[in-house]
């Protein structure tokens, strides 16, 4: 099965030199994520301080990867959310909910230590599109 690198234009910072990961992948008719936080296109933390903020940048990044690898969010068999703080489950829920509407993927949400402290929610999503 060949594995395709994806990789959008507003995302082209990533991956750091020092972290060796793709921001997604495509093989098998399947489009993954790596984890996406708030990075804006000069690779800047955007909304610090602010969940909503940062999960619709988020999502906003998660999207992009997976327009790359042909996919739509209802195409989403399956998100994991980290929050930095459970607190912010309904913030970021709402936003979540806007996006992906009625027919949501499966999804877990966990607390968790990011890797850059003024990150708050970081995204990751698994779609399915078909084999190609």
């Amino acid at each position: 099965m060949p594995k395709k690198t994806l990789c959008p234009t507003h995302l082209n910072f990533q991956p750091r030199p020092t972290y060796p990961y793709a921001p997604g992948t495509a093989g098998g008719g399947f489009v993954f994520t790596a984890g996406q936080v708030a990075w804006d296109e000069t690779g800047e933390v955007t909304g610090i301080g602010d969940v909503v903020a940062q999960t619709e940048q988020t999502l906003h990044n998660v999207l992009s990867v997976l327009a790359e690898g042909g996919a739509s969010p209802e195409d989403v068999l399956k998100c994991t959310v980290y929050l930095k703080n459970i607190e912010d489950f309904q913030k970021m829920n709402d936003v979540f909910s806007r996006i992906f509407g009625e027919m949501p993927p499966a999804r877990t949400t966990v607390q968790a230590h990011l890797a850059d402290p003024t990150m708050l929610v970081e995204i990751e999503a698994i779609a399915f599109v078909g084999e190609s």
